[in-house]
């Protein structure tokens, strides 16, 4: 989560770079850049937020929440404001009829379909998703992880996902990014990361999964790890 933060800046890094590769293939140190220049990278990288409750400000309805992007950017107003935000409703998997409506009137599930939906306004290149579907039943879980996937296909979108679920990274992610006290100790794709981790954080991480075929002796194969003394 702090890692996301120092790549938007919403937390200002005190040492070490964050560089972005434009559209254009030149790059640069989001670091350094600007308020001005920093409005124009978070136009490229959005965030969706953990908690689908405390994310949306319940004295907006759906329609001003979605299209506070667009209205902040001068991007769109109006009838265009509002066709715009009906194609971002439809795109989650939202009625559009609804988008009158305040957030208290929907389900946790729908709640973070607006998240999203605020998240793609402005057509982004990366989405980072800080625990996007940890506040989530498991049935709606699979359904906004499903939801993503699409939506990474089909905007051919990039993903930053932060998550302690072994099992939703496993499901989503392409390459991991294990860390340990703020450092990255083992990075790798995703089926080699759960299923042959190399580092002894690692193993402990993935042995400490619960398995529920009761055939699988799991507990008695952990993997314990001991940090080293500083």
């Amino acid at each position: 989560t702090t890692l996301g933060r120092l790549i938007l800046r919403t937390v200002e890094p005190t040492t070490g770079s964050v560089v972005y590769r434009n559209k254009d293939g030149s790059e640069v140190d989001v670091t350094s850049l600007t308020k001005k220049e920093l409005r124009s990278f978070h136009q490229e990288v959005r965030l969706v937020f953990q908690d689908p409750f405390a994310s949306l400000n319940p004295r907006m309805t759906v329609k001003e929440v979605i299209g506070d992007p667009l209205i902040i950017n001068g991007l769109a107003k109006g009838k265009a404001l509002e066709e715009r935000v009906a194609e971002l409703m439809r795109l989650v998997g939202l009625d559009p009829m609804g988008m009158e409506r305040y957030p208290h009137a929907f389900s946790g599930g729908q709640r973070q379909r607006i998240g999203i939906a605020r998240a793609l306004a402005l057509d982004p290149r990366i989405i980072i998703a800080d625990e996007a579907t940890s506040a989530l039943d498991v049935s709606i879980r699979s359904q906004i992880l499903d939801l993503l996937l699409d939506i990474r296909q089909r905007l051919n979108l990039s993903f930053i996902f932060i998550s302690h679920d072994i099992s939703v990274v496993r499901y989503f992610c392409d390459r991991v990014a294990v860390m340990h006290r703020g450092k990255i100790v083992e990075l790798g794709e995703a089926e080699q990361i759960c299923t042959a981790p190399q580092e002894a954080y690692t193993k402990s991480l993935i042995s400490a999964v619960p398995n529920p075929d009761p055939r699988d002796k799991r507990m008695l194969h952990r993997h314990r790890f001991v940090a080293p003394a500083i």
